[in-house]
């Protein structure tokens, strides 16, 4: 593994936020060919933001950020095939648009989602689960890009996670302003894979906590390109993302996708 740099972190969580987008319908704004939204595509102003919250790392050599036992951040580990990765994205949301779900409690998200692979996950007011079919269209979610499994094999392979075999990919759609806030993910089966999690576009802030809920939650920045594992004895750590941003990058416009892979049984 390359070198190890140990972050500076302070502790922040995020409140609930809720989005007036109706549940489990495509969202509006959102081209099925593309990702960018309604009134935000390519207009020529990028305001102070453009994408270098943190300056303009997107060229440095990849290297690798211990954050917990068993998690580590991969620097710029996907940055080569990012161009790629959004191309793949795009397809992927022409045949399951994204949309905004609710929660069992009836809060709807403001990240708006979709999937892809074997399996998506989906909550509404039965609960978190995963399901075969999608149900905006009653039909089986896309099946899983190569690239996407490539890139989310390598990052769990360089993390000491070998023969990863991921069946969902989540992918969520932030606008600024959006979070998502402090959880778990224990709705998978198989808790002794690890979740690979690969961050394209606007920069963002990752929140990585405990066990509890109540544990301090450290902040580390995400940049176009970078790639969070975590398993082992972190595989049921509390994370979240902080209220993005404004800005823009070339690669996704005014947004951040995020592409979360999991082995669910």
């Amino acid at each position: 593994m390359s070198p190890v740099r140990t972050p500076s972190a302070t502790p922040r969580d995020a409140p609930p936020s809720a989005d007036g987008t109706a549940a489990g319908r495509p969202e509006p704004g959102h081209p099925a060919s593309g990702l960018r939204e309604s009134g935000h595509e390519d207009s020529g102003h990028h305001g102070s933001g453009s994408g270098h919250l943190f300056g303009d790392p997107e060229h440095e050599a990849p290297w690798d950020e211990v954050i917990a036992p068993g998690a580590v951040l991969l620097r710029r580990h996907a940055c080569a095939q990012a161009d790629v990765l959004v191309a793949a994205a795009r397809v992927v949301v022409a045949a399951a648009p994204l949309r905004h779900l609710v929660t069992p409690g009836g809060q709807t998200m403001s990240v708006a989602m979709t999937n892809c692979g074997e399996w998506g996950w989906v909550s509404d007011r039965r609960g978190y689960r995963y399901d075969p079919v999608d149900p905006a269209s009653g039909r089986p979610w896309p099946p899983m890009p190569g690239i996407f499994l490539d890139v989310a094999r390598g990052a769990a392979l360089r993390a000491g996670y070998p023969d990863f075999a991921p069946q969902a990919c989540l992918m969520n759609l932030y606008r600024p302003g959006t979070r998502l806030t402090l959880h778990q993910d224990r709705d998978e089966l198989d808790l002794a894979a690890p979740i690979v999690s690969i961050s394209l576009g606007l920069p963002a802030i990752f929140l990585f906590g405990g066990l509890q809920r109540s544990d301090r939650a450290r902040r580390f920045p995400l940049q176009h390109g970078d790639v969070a594992v975590w398993g082992g004895p972190s595989r049921l750590a509390f994370h979240g993302i902080a209220p993005l941003a404004a800005g823009h990058h070339p690669a996704t416009g005014a947004v951040r996708l995020n592409l979360t892979f999991r082995k669910t049984r």
